[in-house]
């Protein structure tokens, strides 16, 4: 799963890395944890990328109560066609989410161990995301979810999942609408993660409110 990570890179970067214009009220974070609007990339009609601020974790169009998005901050990659939370949203509307690192826990016999998971270069990358519209009285709630597949051969000491993270080279193809599923499944399973690498943090990260550079020590 993931349930944890950060956004440290400058604006600039992000901005030249994903072909925006500018980020509206960017501010760099160390522990980003669900239930609060995070940075999204979603392609307009005129093929433009454009950075919004979505709340993590899922809200069904179709939902009569907000409180499910909890239990869905990520979608499985294997069941997204076929679980009504996910199915419309895989179809229609797709995202990148920025990252640049994130965490995971593991369980050992002292207690759980947090690690911190980058690229072995620390540049910036992208989830794959969905996300979705929920319209009540008092307006309308936009929300997103991470998609996690099985865990790569050298992250699997650490969760038998984790995020899709896609390369730049696909960021195009997973934004265009008139993508097939079939080469969405390509694109989720692609073999990116040989150039990762995971370190042991202590646990200051536990505590969702501790947002500085604590957080990766």
């Amino acid at each position: 799963m993931c349930g944890r990570f950060n956004l440290t890179a400058p604006e600039q970067q992000i901005c030249e890395h994903f072909q925006l214009q500018c980020l509206p009220r960017y501010q760099a974070s160390f522990n980003i944890p669900p239930g609060q609007k995070i940075l999204n990339v979603v392609k307009l009609d005129d093929n433009r990328f454009k950075a919004v601020y979505l709340l993590w974790g899922l809200i069904p169009s179709w939902s009569k109560d907000a409180r499910i998005s909890q239990k869905l901050i990520n979608a499985r990659s294997e069941t997204l066609q076929e679980k009504p939370s996910f199915r419309s949203a895989f179809k229609k509307r797709r995202c990148l989410i920025p990252a640049t690192g994130y965490y995971e826990w593991l369980q050992q016999t002292t207690g759980k161990q947090a690690f911190h998971i980058c690229r072995r270069d620390k540049e910036l990358f992208a989830f794959a995301g969905l996300w979705e519209y929920w319209e009540q009285d008092a307006g309308t709630v936009y929300s997103c979810t991470i998609i996690t597949r099985a865990a790569a051969a050298n992250l699997q000491a650490i969760h038998a999942r984790m995020p899709v993270i896609l390369p730049p080279s696909s960021y195009e193809a997973w934004l265009n609408k008139s993508t097939t599923p079939g080469q969405l499944e390509q694109i989720m399973h692609s073999n990116t993660y040989e150039a990762w690498h995971f370190t042991p943090v202590s646990d200051w990260v536990n505590n969702p409110l501790h947002d500085d550079h604590h957080c990766l020590s």
